[in-house]
């Protein structure tokens, strides 16, 4: 059910990325009305099968859509000027100003999973489930489950999440898009716990990176120029996970890549990454009332040999998830946030590339975590990845 290729019983998909439509209705070339009404046909058409929305905004969407070609007429530089765009949850529209303010419109809101689910790697839309674009009896992820299924699917080049123990990393993975976790702290949270934090999804690492420059303003002092290739570590389970082996064969063929590219440059550290099992840190952090005397220990052992590594090479790398998408009846005794949750715990930005397709046809994914605020190296490194050919088309 590949809806990216051609789109299938779901309507013409968009193959303009974000930096393209921007420029083009920038340029005059393209009315943002125009390409917001075509987004909303795909929907229309993609989403009783996709289930990927809780809402549309149709009328609404239309209107604002106007308002940006009025802003463009009257001579306004907007950076995402008429980018239709989805955002996560019914709530996720409050987070979204300054991607209005710079002209993107919200199309609508993307599904999360039911009230009372255990499981956080499904997603319920309006229409029903959410279900992976790409074989309808797995899983597209959670919990930014229908924001990954929008830009997988081609409904929209571009979609908010957030990440508090993988939910853009996981379903970037297992839908085949960019996705993005920021570090902690860097952008505005309600999370309470600091766990979960901002993200987006794209299918290109040019859009993820042209959101991060609307949401973060200006880049820190030294984030503009990176240099290739990156040194960088892989471990296929960073010391505690048992993940399966295609994911992992799938993610360091991605780094063979990557390698192969001169992208990044593989270095062998004095001893092998191992971190410690972040589930009871991240369980009681998330517990009211427990006693985060462990937790906090856990966390600054994991810092501190976090700290080691990046002392020695740029990149960490590892499989995004320790498994393939699972059916609609949930993962079993698996977690999927085996190999995301320790970032989450430790605060660093991390990635989420695509890194081709399992034997079930399914996507899997490569995650590349980096220092503390280095979210600009993440993006450099994905982008000329892509550019050079190294990640699946």
């Amino acid at each position: 059910m590949n809806s990216r290729e051609d789109g299938r019983g779901y309507g013409r998909p968009a193959s303009a990325s974000a930096v393209e439509i921007a420029s083009a209705v920038r340029g005059r070339g393209l009315r943002a009305v125009d390409v917001v009404a075509e987004a909303l046909e795909r929907i229309g058409r993609a989403d009783p099968v996709l289930c990927a929305f809780t809402e549309v905004w149709s009328e609404q969407a239309l209107r604002r859509a106007g308002e940006v070609d009025g802003r463009v007429a009257a001579g306004e530089a907007l950076p995402l000027a008429g980018v239709p765009i989805a955002v996560k949850g019914r709530g996720g529209l409050r987070a979204a100003g300054p991607l209005l303010a710079a002209g993107c419109v919200a199309v609508g809101a993307t599904s999360v999973p039911g009230p009372g689910t255990p499981w956080q790697t499904w997603g319920l839309g309006a229409h029903g489930r959410t279900v992976n674009p790409w074989r309808a009896d797995r899983t597209p992820g959670g919990s930014s489950a229908g924001s990954a299924v929008a830009v997988a699917a081609g409904l929209v080049p571009l979609a908010t999440g957030s990440d508090g123990a993988g939910s853009v990393r996981i379903p970037a993975a297992w839908c085949g898009a960019v996705g993005l976790k920021v570090t902690a702290g860097r952008l505005p949270s309600p999370d309470r716990t600091g766990l979960a934090v901002p993200g987006v999804l794209t299918r290109t690492a040019a859009d993820a990176a042209a959101w991060w420059g609307v949401v973060a303003g200006r880049p820190d002092p030294g984030e503009a120029s990176v240099s290739l290739p990156v040194t960088a570590v892989w471990s296929p389970d960073l010391g505690f996970a048992a993940p399966d082996p295609e994911p992992v064969a799938r993610a360091r063929a991605a780094v063979r890549r990557l390698v192969d590219s001169g992208v990044v440059r593989l270095v062998r550290p004095p001893a092998a990454p191992r971190l410690l099992d972040p589930a009871p840190a991240w369980l009681a952090l998330r517990t009211p009332g427990a006693d985060l005397a462990d937790a906090h220990r856990l966390r600054a052992e994991n810092d501190r040999r976090l700290d080691l590594l990046f002392a020695g090479a740029g990149l960490l790398l590892t499989p995004t998830a320790p498994t393939p998408p699972h059916g609609h009846d949930g993962p079993g005794d698996v977690y999927s946030t085996a190999l995301t949750w320790a970032f989450n715990v430790s605060g660093h930005p991390a990635l989420s590339l695509p890194a081709g397709f399992g034997t079930d046809g399914c996507p899997a994914g490569l995650q590349l975590v980096a220092p503390h605020g280095r979210e600009a190296l993440l993006l450099a490194v994905a982008s000329e990845a892509e550019r050079r050919g190294a990640t699946p088309s």
